[in-house]
């Protein structure tokens, strides 16, 4: 009462003048002192005030827009904390790769045949490609002999749901140069026939073997900037369709974070907090760039660097060996922990959160222990060091991140993933993503999607938080369930609070940016499996409404990824969309 008296107070003395009004909602404010609401005002991009019907109709003035939402749900906008935003093409331009997901696609042959329609609407010499499959769905892997079904004499290039192993055709491997003499590099691996000969399954850091078949004259292996600028406009569109207001970009360069700010000044509906990769550090320092720089559309958060490999890729390096494959523990770090070390002490000297990439536990620890070794040279308080999946975690490693006051940036994508976690094995699934264990322990969490890897979907990721249950029916990892307000809190508050943003966003509070979305059903108040079927009736970045539904609102069931432009993509890409070597 004291906060709302106090806003009005601010607009009798005219700091507000004719705030926009919002009643007869169910407000989730997401702000612990106030949790609760029938409505809000807000002014000049901010809310001023959060209260009753009748407190907030005070406010009316002779200018004053009154939205009556005749009892639909509102929660703060949804912070989508790790992703990689896509271009998004129609199914007819050059530019769109073909979902090879397990909804769409099933069989070997299917894949196959997906492929070949691309193939034949792509100019000669153009690159068909796709994303997304799912090899314990089709049985294996696809390799070169299934892809040059496809075609031999142009390149087939298609990557894991993981975004972490690359498949292509012979014709691809040929200009790269790729034979039975080629070592496997550090840190990755080419899968092979039995005659040694590459199978055109390209592991981890081995991907990079692929840009020396690069035809930089190729007039398909680029996207034109206005076709790639408006790509983008049509992914962030889809984030905002979905209720998203906030993204980490995890991942890119000086040249991406240009086109970023044309995208700003474009009218992009979602704030972007961007990560410059760590390849990309000494430009960033060169050019007098700091941790901040920006505005609360698009701001420069942290340096983002990986230590470790994928979960649905199983090329995580574990402490023990996958259930699956005795004495397999997935492919180590290229990194040792000396120059893991020594990174990590440059950029928390510079000033800098540091996230990393990391998914098994034995990558975590040493991740850990670079933390530790920072921290021990160069104190400094409230750090906010960022681990990003922290997928296969224990209890001494909960605690070290707890002690080391990190942010555990957690998947939720057993929706689509559990078939493949299953590898994992039952006792490290309860310590998978352990949102329950982190958040009893106050460690600070926060939920992504990593999308392209799983739906930007903020609905489906918080059902799968809730009941841990795959598109199958079975629960993996049950005793890491958390509540509705948890979950929404991961994808609100605690996303902010991941970025230094916290007192800015993440809540429907006075004084914070009005970023808000409309739900047309209470998720407390749905069966938990259906979460993810609540449709988001409209967007509201900075008060301004980014999004509208539909006329007649229906319940949504969730999409696969949508048709992103050529460049790899996912929970450990290296390669930016337009420096892809197809």
């Amino acid at each position: 009462m004291k906060k709302f008296c106090l806003f009005l107070a601010l607009i009798a003395q005219g700091a507000y003048a004719d705030p926009t009004l919002v009643i007869n909602a169910n407000v989730i404010t997401v702000d612990a002192t106030h949790p609760d609401a029938q409505a809000f005002a807000y002014e000049n991009g901010r809310f001023i005030a959060v209260g009753t019907n009748a407190q907030i109709l005070k406010l009316k003035g002779p200018d004053s827009q009154v939205i009556d939402l005749h009892g639909m749900t509102v929660t703060p906008g949804f912070n989508d904390a790790h992703l990689h935003p896509q271009t998004i093409f129609d199914e007819n331009s050059p530019y769109y790769r073909v979902w090879l997901g397990s909804d769409k696609v099933k069989t070997m042959d299917e894949l196959v045949a997906a492929l070949k329609r691309k193939a034949a609407i792509t100019p000669p010499g153009g690159t068909i490609s796709g994303y997304g499959y799912n090899d314990v769905t089709l049985g294996r892997h696809p390799n070169r002999h299934d892809l040059d079904k496809v075609s031999t004499t142009q390149p087939v290039i298609i990557t894991h749901g993981s975004g972490h192993i690359t498949v292509v055709n012979t014709y691809v491997l040929d200009q790269a140069g790729i034979t039975k003499d080629t070592p496997n590099p550090p840190g990755g691996a080419l899968d092979r026939d039995p005659d040694r000969t590459p199978n055109g399954v390209i592991r981890e850091s081995a991907r990079g073997l692929l840009a020396k078949a690069h035809n930089g004259d190729n007039e398909h292996s680029h996207i034109p900037h206005d076709a790639e600028l408006q790509g983008y406009m049509n992914c962030f569109r889809q984030y905002s369709a979905k209720g998203i207001t906030s993204v980490g970009v995890a991942g890119g360069s000086p040249v991406s974070f240009r086109l970023y700010q044309e995208l700003r000044d474009e009218g992009n509906p979602v704030r972007v907090g961007f990560m410059f990769y760590s390849q990309y550090y000494d430009k960033v320092e060169d050019a007098g760039i700091e941790r901040g720089f920006g505005d609360d559309r698009l701001r420069v958060t942290a340096i983002k660097n990986f230590q470790g490999n994928s979960l649905s890729g199983r090329t995580a390096w574990l402490s023990e060996a996958y259930s699956d494959r005795p004495g397999y523990f997935g492919i180590p770090p290229a990194r040792s922990q000396e120059q893991l070390n020594a990174d990590f002490l440059k950029w928390w000297n510079a000033g800098w959160q540091v996230a990393t990439h990391s998914n098994g536990d034995r990558e975590i620890a040493m991740v850990l222990t670079a933390i530790e070794n920072a921290e021990a040279q160069n104190p400094r308080p409230d750090a906010r060091w960022r681990i990003e999946h922290a997928s296969v975690m224990n209890q001494s490693l909960l605690d070290r991140a707890k002690k080391d006051g990190v942010i555990l940036v957690f998947h939720s994508y057993i929706w689509e993933y559990g078939n493949i976690l299953d590898s994992y094995g039952a006792q490290r699934l309860k310590m998978m993503w352990p949102y329950r264990t982190a958040i009893d322990m106050g460690i600070h969490v926060a939920g992504h999607s990593d999308s392209p890897i799983s739906a930007a979907d903020p609905l489906l990721r918080i059902q799968d938080m809730v009941t841990r249950k795959g598109q199958d029916g079975i629960v993996r990892g049950g005793n890491q369930t958390v509540s509705i307000d948890e979950a929404l809190k991961a994808w609100t508050l605690d996303g902010a609070y991941a970025t230094f943003e916290e007192n800015i966003k993440g809540s429907i509070t006075p004084g914070k940016l009005a970023d808000f979305v409309v739900l047309a059903k209470d998720p407390h108040r749905v069966a938990p499996d259906t979460i993810k079927d609540i449709a988001v009736e409209a967007t509201y970045m900075g008060g301004q409404k980014v999004y509208t539904a539909p006329p007649r609102a229906i319940a949504m069931t969730p999409q696969p990824p949508l048709n992103y432009g050529d460049g790899d993509y996912g929970d450990g890409d290296e390669w930016e969309n337009n420096n892809a070597p197809w």
